[in-house]
């Protein structure tokens, strides 16, 4: 198996109904996974389990969301709701040429993940939801980005001033800490945007919906904070009829001691390819077999 460190790395960009997206592609082959950043982060957070699973044949593509990392940031907040957001995956794959690919996500982009299977589970192999924010997180994520959102509205000259600040530190020296600082590079006008669709728009399927979700899921979750609580991702994995949980130690173990979660991760999606392979045989075989019958 070849060194992650020396996985192919290419930036790309396209266009989706005049937003222009980036995005990253680590490794090659047929099997692709998208994976998607937090809310107010970007691709950075996710490049170390990119190279990882990369270098265990996996071609992975990191999207920065719309008004994310070093995508287009536009200023309607309907740009920002969470299905919006699963629209634009759709677009991805259809630029990659992609007709079925795991996707998956940390935090909003396991939401946005969520909502791509519940309007269009065709285009998947396998979930990956990595620490989703669901019922259980609302009390947190209200403490936490309601002042964040007052601040972007109402003290914009003060957060421009503090965030100039932060971007002469060289985001690669501060490794994990670094990956976690895509807020400084956008604009408090693109963060109100980005929160008020969040909040808006539609932030996760319904228990019932979920209920009806049979794509492949592995669900990852830690006991660590608010905003992620162990219980939103535990209960997860029972709702949903196809899933498997796996408990982090902390939040940030799959970015400093990945080892563990990594591997995880490979055995689920080679487990799921196999599976898709499989169920899409079966199918080849019984369609051949009515045509035989009708002949």
């Amino acid at each position: 198996m070849p060194s992650s460190a020396h996985m192919s790395q290419h930036h790309r960009t396209f266009v989706d109904d005049g937003v222009t997206l980036s995005y990253e592609i680590f490794g090659h082959g047929e099997r692709t996974v998208v994976y998607l950043h937090g809310i107010l982060l970007d691709s950075h957070l996710n490049h170390r389990l990119a190279q990882d699973l990369a270098a265990a044949g996996y071609r992975v593509v990191l999207l920065d969301l719309p008004g994310h990392g070093r995508s287009d940031k536009p200023q309607s907040i309907a740009s920002h709701r969470m299905d919006s957001y699963a629209r634009r995956v759709v677009r991805l794959l259809d630029e990659l040429g992609v007709e079925r690919a795991a996707v998956g996500g940390a935090s909003l982009g396991a939401d946005v993940a969520l909502q791509l299977a519940l309007f269009a589970p065709e285009r998947l192999t396998a979930l990956l939801l990595e620490m989703p924010v669901l019922e259980q997180a609302v009390p947190a994520a209200l403490l936490i980005f309601g002042p964040v959102l007052f601040a972007a509205s109402y003290a914009a000259p003060v957060l421009r001033a503090w965030m100039r600040l932060v971007r002469r530190i060289p985001r690669h020296r501060l490794g994990v800490v670094g990956s976690a600082l895509g807020i400084v590079e956008l604009d408090p006008d693109h963060i109100a945007a980005i929160l008020k669709g969040v909040m808006v728009g539609p932030v996760a399927p319904t228990v019932s919906e979920r209920a009806s979700m049979a794509t492949p899921a592995l669900v990852i979750g830690h006991p660590s904070d608010g905003l992620h609580p162990l219980g939103d991702a535990s209960r997860l994995a029972t709702q949903l009829p196809n899933a498997r949980f796996v408990e982090a130690r902390s939040i940030l173990e799959l970015r400093l001691r990945p080892a563990r979660l990594t591997a995880e991760i490979i055995e689920f999606l080679d487990g799921a390819w196999e599976t898709g392979r499989a169920s899409r045989e079966a199918l080849v075989v019984e369609l051949r077999g009515r045509d035989a019958a009708a002949g």
